[in-house]
């Protein structure tokens, strides 16, 4: 069944795919005021306030142009963003947010705000933030723009706050790998992008809403797909890597990351669906962690955060 997806987010996809077709040559002589404040016109037709609807067409204008170029180098922070926060919205089409757990939303946030400060991107255009699903399914995703969603399942399965801290340490160093655009370069989604532009090149031209809804939906989905799925076996381990990394330099114990795919381990095995489907299998990746984490030489402190940990998730 086809899904209903938010204006702002087809219309941003659809900005990519128009761009992605074009050559560099034609891409950089189309960028223009006039071409931006067309489409903020049309953002605004259907209900976008008018500094989102600029600031998305600007970011949609800048992500046509880098995936012309088959690079993620140039691409802004504010395009980064709300590339990010479309595949967010389509994320909350399929789950629901956890609302009545405000202490243990900001807790989470306070860790990432911990782990990211003394990384190389400490800063993103809206900075980062950690939601919690409502399910139990153990899973977790990040966008390009800085949204973790942690599902209940996944936080469930945590142990301490050094735990806690290694399943969010994996998610920001998945968002500052580049991973999602990663996916989306390496996918079938830059092909179908391709083709629902062609097909719909008289309505793009025109913008013809009501038209480029219909047709971009489909591409909106596969992307959003592969953004949370899409992870090769090299990036979940390099991932991995990146995440004892920042846990030590935060003060966290990076064995953590170890301890939690033993949970995973223990609490799924063999199961299929949800965190199996999306990661290589918890043995693998322990396997591999187990090569790197004799490179962090951490005191252990995980005593001094028992205290607040307990009060937080009792």
């Amino acid at each position: 069944m086809k899904k209903k997806l938010l204006p702002v987010a087809v219309f941003l996809i659809l900005l990519v795919s128009f761009y992605s077709c074009q050559t560099v040559t034609n891409v950089a002589a189309e960028l223009s005021p006039e071409l931006v404040q067309r489409v903020s016109q049309g953002l605004q037709a259907v209900g976008v306030s008018e500094d989102v609807a600029e600031a998305i067409a600007r970011s949609g204008v800048d992500i046509g142009l880098v995936l012309a170029r088959n690079t993620f180098e140039e691409i802004t922070p504010e395009g980064e963003y709300f590339l990010g926060r479309a595949v967010a919205a389509t994320i909350l089409t399929r789950f629901s947010l956890q609302t009545d757990m405000p202490e243990l939303t900001v807790y989470l946030n306070q860790i990432a705000h911990a782990l990211v400060v003394n990384s190389l991107r400490p800063e993103l255009f809206n900075g980062y933030r950690v939601a919690i699903l409502n399910t139990d399914e153990i899973n977790a995703f990040a966008t390009p723009g800085g949204h973790i969603f942690l599902t209940r399942g996944l936080i469930q399965s945590a142990t301490s706050e050094d735990t806690l801290a290694a399943i969010i340490a994996h998610e920001i160093a998945h968002i500052q790998l580049a991973h999602g655009f990663e996916a989306i370069r390496n996918s079938r989604v830059n092909q179908a992008f391709a083709q629902a532009a062609f097909d719909v090149g008289s309505a793009a031209a025109g913008y013809d809403l009501a038209g480029i809804t219909e047709t971009f939906g489909v591409s909106v989905e596969v992307l959003v797909d592969t953004m949370i799925s899409g992870y090769s076996r090299q990036q979940e381990f390099d991932a991995d890597a990146l995440a004892m990394s920042l846990l030590a330099l935060a003060g966290y114990n990076p064995f953590a990351l170890i301890e939690v795919l033993q949970a995973l381990e223990r609490n799924q095995p063999g199961r299929a669906g949800g965190f199996n489907a999306t990661h290589p299998s918890p043995s693998d990746r322990i396997a591999n962690a187990r090569t790197i984490i004799g490179n962090f030489d951490v005191p252990d402190t995980r005593s001094y955060r028992v205290a607040r940990y307990n009060a937080v998730m009792r």
